[in-house]
């Protein structure tokens, strides 16, 4: 059966104040039972952490993050400099999946960079598969624009045969595709899915005192701009659809995110995202 669980990343700033297991604990405490670790540091001290959270209230560690390549200070572990050390986390968290968040930068600016990332990530998915941890790929928008009449996310799957899929469904709506669409068309290769709500939220007044100025461009930067991150069930996504196609596409974690909680606490906005979750019916898988 598939679990529900979080993404860390929006719980970095309760990390930073509490440290990673008394974060576990709340979280464990509104009902959550499993995350994905992101943008938490790897530290020894971090680790041991999650360790005593697995064993003491029985988190479960669905994934963990990497990048192929990350500078020094970079939140995620780097998996070309790193490579023993994600394996050896992973090991000691029980997990047996670990993510790529984004393409390198450069990917994104040149085609030949694109594909020396994908001939990369391929290599390190077949070596950490001799390990016996899956590499995913995680989506934003970008991944659906086309190269020479093919999507870039085909690229990547056609160039790194050994990668498979974290399939974002807010991005996904972001970049013009269809959420069920896109998890039925990749059915086989997700294992992970990103639940995050889609929002059109209010215009900020300020743009109106901008259009009454005379300033044009500043009110249509507001009004193009106006998409927002939401806790599950708050936006215009159809959760109960997309939840059981991805289950269907044979999805085992499916993490809430939500990447800008506008003020709110992170915990408030995931007892909502949890709260709606239960009324869909899906409380049996939290």
């Amino acid at each position: 059966m598939a679990t529900i669980g979080v993404q860390m990343m929006m719980l970095r700033s309760k990390v930073e104040q509490a440290g990673p297991y008394e974060t576990l604990r709340r979280l464990t405490e509104i009902g959550f039972r499993a995350v994905e670790v992101s943008q938490i540091p790897m530290t020894p001290e971090n680790v041991a952490q999650m360790r005593r959270a697995r064993d003491d209230l029985g988190v479960d560690f669905g994934a963990l993050s990497a990048a192929v390549q990350a500078p020094e200070g970079a939140p995620n572990d780097s998996l070309t400099s790193h490579f023993d050390k994600v394996v050896g986390d992973a090991r000691t968290l029980g997990a047996d999946m670990v993510r790529i968040g984004m393409m390198p930068f450069e990917a994104m600016a040149s085609y030949d960079e694109l594909l020396r990332f994908c001939r990369q990530a391929d290599e390190i998915a077949a070596r950490l598969a001799d390990a016996g941890i899956g590499l995913y790929y995680h989506n934003h928008h970008i991944e659906f624009a086309k190269v020479a009449g093919v999507q870039v996310l085909d690229i990547i799957r056609e160039q790194a045969p050994n990668l498979r899929l974290e399939i974002d469904v807010h991005w996904v709506q972001r970049g013009g595709r269809d959420p069920v669409r896109t998890l039925q068309k990749y059915a086989g290769l997700v294992d992970l899915v990103h639940l995050k709500d889609y929002r059109i939220g209010p215009m900020d007044p300020a743009a109106f005192d901008a259009l009454r100025a005379g300033d044009v461009a500043a009110f249509m930067s507001a009004f193009t701009g106006i998409v927002q991150f939401a806790e599950v069930g708050e936006g215009t996504l159809d959760w109960p659809e997309i939840i059981d196609t991805a289950i269907a596409a044979g999805a085992k974690y499916l993490f809430i995110e939500q990447d800008d909680q506008y003020g709110r606490d992170p915990f408030d906005c995931l007892v909502t995202s949890r709260e709606n979750l239960v009324a869909a019916g899906y409380e049996a898988l939290l």
